[in-house]
């Protein structure tokens, strides 16, 4: 774990390229989860989702400790590959994306656009992944795997802007793919001594992490569909499974229709558009509703990228089904 002084030179360095990311109480959304609410704004990064604080660190500490790197490949569904596509552009360094087919159009443009090449392959994140160790050992590059310590370093910073912000949160929800959203969560929980909750959400269709935690063992899911893309994870990292299986309160699921009822929830009420993983977080709170009288809780809005034909559909009052 990192200490609070290691997480704060990681800020001012990922200051250079991005500012602080806002948080906001919005009075409808504390009037509908009954009671005090902090919306962590991490749509508002250069890349819309939060993993762009982690790529900056990740390949800061590339170009130190490897100079001699060639570039970087890595496996995502979008945020991550956009993240790593931004940060290496930014240290001069190459960057290959392997996405699974009928992968998100928007996402894939973006990584490109950031200066990525990109690959298609598979059927899912996990078939995508395996090519990823192929295509490194064919070209040498260097695999930047899904959890890393210094991505959650970088990461580790918008839970220190969140919880330096309000000390007094009784409870976090923090939507959980591979784990560097919840791990950096609990990492600036702890480094500033704090003894705020934290919820861990998964997807319903995708509850390995849930099964995990509650099991105290690993366990896998078979294959399975959710809009909400950023947490469809089979398998859970088990370098992040460490950490939250010891730092996390309770880990809760939403179904894809919660999720949906949520980002119409946060364009109704806020007019920000949320992706299914960057909803997951207040689904969770508006599910946990009963129990939250009086207290004060954030949600962790991770990212607002979602395609615009799903958007229209959720909007419309459906949910996408693939």
């Amino acid at each position: 774990m990192f200490t609070k002084e290691q997480i704060e030179s990681a800020a001012q360095y990922i200051y250079q390229y991005m500012a602080a990311t806002p948080q906001y109480s919005w009075p409808q959304i504390n009037k509908r989860v009954g009671c005090s609410v902090i919306v962590k704004h991490e749509n508002h990064s250069p890349t819309g989702a939060f993993k762009a604080r982690g790529g900056l660190i990740f390949a800061n500490w590339l170009r130190e400790n490897h100079p001699d790197v060639e570039g970087i490949i890595t496996a995502t569904r979008g945020n991550h590959g956009q993240a790593q596509a931004f940060a290496t552009t930014m240290a001069g360094i190459k960057s290959v994306i392997v996405v699974p087919r009928g992968n998100s159009i928007e996402k894939n443009n973006a990584m490109r656009s950031f200066g990525a090449e990109l690959i298609e392959h598979g059927d899912d994140f996990n078939e995508a992944l395996l090519e990823v160790s192929k295509l490194a050992k064919e070209r040498n590059l260097f695999v930047v795997p899904p959890f890393h310590p210094q991505i959650m370093l970088g990461v580790a910073t918008y839970g220190l802007e969140l919880l330096t912000s309000a000390p007094d949160l009784d409870r976090i929800y923090v939507p959980i793919g591979c784990g560097s959203g919840i791990c950096g969560t609990i990492t600036a929980r702890n480094a500033l001594g704090l003894k705020t909750g934290i919820i861990g959400v998964v997807s319903r269709q995708f509850s390995a992490v849930k099964k995990s935690f509650e099991s105290g063992t690993i366990v896998g899911t078979g294959p399975s569909y959710s809009f909400a893309d950023g947490m469809a994870v089979r398998v859970p990292i088990p370098e992040a499974y460490k950490i939250y299986a010891k730092g996390a309160e309770r880990i809760i699921d939403v179904s894809d229709d919660e999720i949906a009822e949520a980002t119409r929830i946060y364009f109704k009420d806020t007019h920000n558009a949320a992706e299914g993983a960057g909803a997951a977080s207040l689904a969770a709170a508006l599910k946990d509703r009963d129990q939250l009288k009086g207290k004060k809780v954030g949600v962790i809005l991770t990212g607002g990228n979602i395609d615009t034909d799903m958007f229209q559909q959720i909007l419309a009052g459906k949910t996408p089904t693939g």
